[in-house]
């Protein structure tokens, strides 16, 4: 795909480069096996959000005749072409990996089979099975004589079905049957025989049960063949101001599902009379994202693929270690109140969060609790402290972000569940996105307010806490304290804004802020002083930060850059960003925090923030960056991202051809970020700042 310039790389290009990397992980014989098919189903699902979200919104171009190049990287076109031969060449290297990791199953004495390979045993099972689990969900739709074709739910896998009479030519009978993988499990663990293991798709089960499906009719062929349609996935929000905001969010959910395809995924093997049908039904013809596939479609589902077969076949679990400064038998105020405190997790236990808000709920000296909620746990146990603390007769306030993309039903649920508590609700601020992680919790202390702060760069998630590493900064430094106290006040008064002196806050004045950082090391360089910047982040994108960069390396800044996701900064381009190195690290964990550390003429500066370097974190949302004033937790901080670049088995470099190629130097030791980090934590390897 095309550069928006030589000096950039479009953010769909460099995504795309990024599931890449993802297959990487899934074809890596590293990897254990079951970890690898997970790999898949991460790819899977990542793509899905991706045609949901990104191919959506050229779409949305293209229907209202943009046709100039844009900041896409091009006409939207030409744009929405090249994804889709990406894409297709993608494919066929997932379907390569896919058959190489069923053979790999096969050596560890684990089948996936279709109904056609069942043992009378298995058959046996699968027929039980399909009559009372399966059959009773189903519900089949006839084609030929439905007036129109059934809407097709987005994301969601259907079985068109093939009807005939092998011995005659007679016209063949159409038909769809949604699977329903949201109440079935995808995969079915089927009786073993002797030490061999097996699993059939839920997809295949219907297929075995085709002929009892459509038993009044005579067709003795009942063939069928998966499809699915993705579509655009950005909700319209109406702007009838006689209705809550609340209510908007509602409705606009409901009419996602109502959205324009973007993308079309079928079984090669489908015949043409079937598929025509299809696509002339759905007023397809034409489209230009028709995917071809395999027998199975939303292989996402692999992300819960059964635990089956020996314990190396998995990542060894790792039980999360407790901070030394957070032990059980002491208050968490006492502590965070004697020092700040830094949680890594999931290297660290987020239960620590827990803990303190559970404590918070039942402290008679805790007035209030503060917090923004974007993405919670499908059991959330923060939503439950917060409950017993409404119930405990403190003041809760919840900034719960009812746009948060996929979890806007979810977040609906919890308001209401915190609401049936007389909780105080927020429901967002007009025009942005509340991406910040604070929590603020008031006690009386000596007749005195004081304030407790949780800062951090991920959700409060107690679930994506064992699976994206992030940082969450306890204090009670009056400095961040107060700042944060403003933030909820600007959330509760949006007509109110504030100076922060301390934290940097989006949309107000976090850009100009991390601007003036980077001017600083372009100063200092150009005066021959020590300059660096060290900088962890999800994606890069925004341009004006990158043209700053291009400007520091210039001007002999040493500028390191861990980017998980999507950059559109080129390193080592000669004479504008050769002072510059870009890598991304993708391993067990999710890399999701951001860290930036400026060397400030010798009085190093260090932030953690919920925020990237992208046009919509500086600009059209509410994110917060921490300052990190304590030494003693800098050190660990520039430890952890040290550790992160001497990293030469999960990093790959960035650069202008986009090829993921592995950092590897096979005269060094093996070094991985993600073990290492563990092990400092542990006290098991010594700093090396």
């Amino acid at each position: 795909m095309k550069k928006i310039s030589k000096y950039y790389i479009n953010r769909e290009s460099s995504w795309l480069a990024f599931n890449d990397r993802v297959l990487q992980e899934a074809e890596d014989k590293n990897v254990p096996l079951i970890e690898r098919l997970k790999f898949l189903g991460i790819y899977s699902s990542n793509l899905d959000e991706f045609f949901n979200v990104r191919v959506g919104t050229i779409r949305r171009m293209i229907n209202v005749g943009i046709k100039a190049k844009t900041e896409i990287g091009g006409k939207p076109k030409e744009v929405l072409n090249e994804i889709q031969q990406i894409v297709l060449r993608q494919r066929d290297k997932f379907d390569k990996i896919f058959s190489e990791l069923v053979q790999e199953l096969e050596k560890e004495n684990i089948f996936i089979i279709n109904e056609k390979q069942l043992s009378a045993e298995q058959e046996k099972f699968v027929k039980s099975y399909f009559e009372q689990e399966v059959h009773p969900r189903l519900v089949p739709v006839m084609l030929n004589s439905h007036p129109s074709f059934p809407y097709l739910k987005n994301a969601v896998i259907y079985l068109a079905i093939h009807l005939s009479y092998k011995d005659n030519h007679s016209k063949p009978a159409y038909a769809l049957i949604e699977v329903p993988a949201n109440i079935l499990p995808r995969f079915i663990v089927l009786p073993k025989i002797d030490d061999r293991k097996f699993i059939i798709m839920l997809d295949d089960v219907i297929r075995y049960g085709l002929k009892d499906i459509f038993s009044i009719f005579e067709f003795d062929s009942h063939q069928a063949y998966t499809i699915k349609l993705t579509r655009d996935a950005e909700l319209e929000i109406d702007d009838d101001v006689t209705r809550s905001f609340f209510e908007k969010i509602s409705d606009s959910v409901k009419q996602r599902q109502m959205g324009q395809p973007v993308r079309f995924v079928y079984d090669r093997e489908m015949p043409s009379d079937l598929f025509n049908f299809i696509l002339k039904r759905n007023h397809l013809q034409d489209f230009q994202n028709l995917i071809p596939g395999g027998r199975y479609h939303n292989a996402r589902d692999f992300m819960n693929f059964p635990k089956i077969g020996s314990a190396s076949l998995m990542n060894k679990p790792r039980s999360p270690l407790y901070h030394k400064d957070l032990v059980k038998s002491k208050s968490l105020f006492s502590a965070i109140k004697e020092k700040d405190i830094l949680l890594h997790y999931p290297y660290q236990s987020f239960h620590h969060i827990i803990d303190l808000l559970r404590e918070a709920a039942i402290d008679p000296k805790v007035t209030s609790i503060k917090m923004t909620l974007y993405r919670l746990a499908k059991d959330s146990n923060i939503i439950n402290a917060l409950r017993n603390a409404c119930r405990n007769g403190k003041e809760v306030t919840a900034v719960i972000e009812l746009q948060a993309r996929f979890d806007e039903e979810a977040n609906i649920r919890w308001t209401q569940k915190l609401e049936e508590e007389n909780a105080r609700i927020i429901d967002g601020v007009p025009g942005l996105k509340v991406h910040s992680k604070l929590c603020l919790i008031t006690r009386i202390e000596e007749g005195e307010k004081l304030n407790y702060a949780v800062v951090g760069t991920g959700n409060f998630n107690e679930s994506t806490a064992r699976i994206y590493s992030d940082h969450a900064l306890l204090t009670a430094d009056p400095r961040i304290t107060q700042e944060v106290s403003k933030v909820f006040k600007f959330l509760e008064n949006n007509y109110k804004t504030f100076n922060y002196k301390h934290l940097l806050v989006s949309p107000f004045f976090m850009r100009k802020r991390f601007l003036k950082l980077i001017e600083s090391e372009i100063e200092n360089a150009t005066a021959g002083k020590e300059a660096y910047i060290y900088a962890k982040m999800n994606s890069l994108v925004d341009q004006d930060i990158i043209k700053k960069l291009y400007k520091a390396s210039q001007a002999g800044v040493k500028i390191k850059l861990v980017v998980r996701g999507i950059c559109s900064l080129i390193p080592g381009i000669k004479g504008t960003s050769d002072n510059i190195e870009a890598v991304s690290i993708l391993d067990k964990y999710l890399e999701h925090s951001r860290i930036f550390i400026f060397s400030h003429g010798g009085d190093e500066r260090y932030y953690i923030s919920s925020a990237d370097w992208m046009i919509r974190n500086l600009d059209n949302r509410v994110e917060v960056a921490v300052p990190i004033f304590d030494k003693n937790i800098q050190k660990e901080l520039k430890d952890f991202f040290l550790i992160q670049l001497k990293d030469n088995s999960k990093t790959r470099i960035f650069d202008e051809k986009q090829d993921n190629r592995y950092r590897k130097n096979e005269s060094d030791p093996s070094f991985r970020a993600q073990d290492d980090i563990f092990r400092y934590l542990k006290g098991e390897i010594p700093s090396i700042s």
